[in-house]
């Protein structure tokens, strides 16, 4: 035992959107409003959502939840979910609608095609699991249009992956369990896959995978690529890597900076510091083939950080070195895939130190 509390789980949009819509339905048939309202998530679990607010009109209801993501950095924490529901002609079904705040998608790529509110299948097959509970305690039919929105979700939506996605107007109603693990990498691994899928639907033959906004903009400036074919990395280059090995890119290059690459050169596929560490030794031996002095070793050896290594080599090719051996690691971890990796090394300022070569 570490001596720290548990990390607190915490509920997806679509979980939240679920909800409303329960709650919604329920004021429709009845004239009341369930708080709390409980929904059964794919896996069993029930948990109950309080309403932050509810109102009933002639042939529509609408509730909202306020998400609680528990102990995970997300960004859409303490949002308000809103979903309205109004009454459809019969045999209709269920339509799904982007109000404010909800974007619209306008790229192929996704699980849902251009034209779609961005209400993900799991979040649409909560809200109608939700919707059949309570047309069938009620002897009705869930024929209904549902409208969801999230107030101030178009300028949160620049916070993530959505613009580049071609998500326009909002963010994404997202979630496949209904909960959120806190500090989970999925959401994010998530994210990078369907980045991937958006580059391939549109014909991409060469994008970059960047660790970060500054690596990102030195590549872009590299290669004149779009927006589109630029990968939001992360440290997660072992998920990036393996979802390529399934759904191919003619060409891939990673781009980060040096720390991290000296971490994938090192053989690390995940580049967060709280789970992978530069190996100073090995580091300083990489110096050594360089062409670093005896002095140059010792010191590099005794550093503490990766980029402190960079100044003590100075002009010796200490960054195409480590270029060449990440692109090692990640061509390995892609192994099988029809895709060429490269691997460009970029400092603080977004200059380009090295570019990978060819074997």
């Amino acid at each position: 035992m570490n001596g720290k509390a548990p990390l607190r789980k915490g509920w997806t949009t679509g979980a939240c959107a679920a909800a409303g819509a329960k709650a919604a339905f329920e004021a429709l048939l009845t004239g009341r409003f369930p708080d709390p309202v409980a929904i059964r998530l794919p896996r069993g679990e029930r948990p109950s959502f309080p309403l932050a607010e509810r109102a009933l009109e002639p042939g529509t209801a609408w509730a909202g939840i306020v998400k609680d993501a528990g102990d995970d950095p997300d960004v859409t924490h303490g949002v308000l979910v809103r979903t309205a529901v109004r009454a459809a002609p019969a045999g209709s079904g269920i339509a799904f609608a982007a109000g404010p705040g909800v974007g619209t998608v306008t790229r192929p790529g996704l699980p849902l095609a251009p034209g779609e509110p961005a209400i993900n299948p799991g979040p649409r097959a909560m809200i109608a699991d939700a919707l059949r509970d309570v047309a069938e305690a009620h002897d009705a039919q869930a024929d209904v249009h549902i409208t969801v929105s999230i107030p101030g979700g178009e300028a949160l939506a620049e916070k993530t992956w959505n613009p580049r996605l071609g998500i326009v107007g909002g963010l994404s109603v997202l979630g496949t369990t209904g909960i959120v693990v806190p500090y989970s990498c999925s959401a994010w691994i998530h994210s990078i896959h369907r980045g991937i899928d958006v580059a391939r639907a549109n014909g991409f033959d060469h994008v970059v995978a960047a660790t970060g906004k500054t690596s990102e903009q030195a590549a872009r400036q590299r290669f004149a690529l779009p927006l589109e074919a630029m990968i939001d990395m992360g440290d997660f280059a072992g998920g990036m890597l393996k979802y390529l090995r399934r759904h191919p890119v003619p060409r891939v290059t990673i781009a980060g900076g040096f720390a991290k690459m000296v971490k994938l050169a090192q053989g690390n596929l995940d580049l967060h510091s709280a789970r992978s560490q530069v190996d100073f030794d090995r580091l300083a031996a990489a110096l050594a083939e360089a062409g670093g002095d005896d002095a140059q070793v010792a010191a590099a050896r005794a550093a503490n950080t990766a980029a402190e290594v960079l100044e003590i080599a100075g002009p010796l090719p200490l960054a195409q070195a480590i270029a060449d051996a990440a692109r090692q690691t990640a061509s390995q971890a892609a192994s099988g895939a029809a895709t060429a990796v490269a691997v460009m090394v970029v400092d603080r300022k977004g200059r380009v130190l090295a570019v990978s070569r060819d074997d």
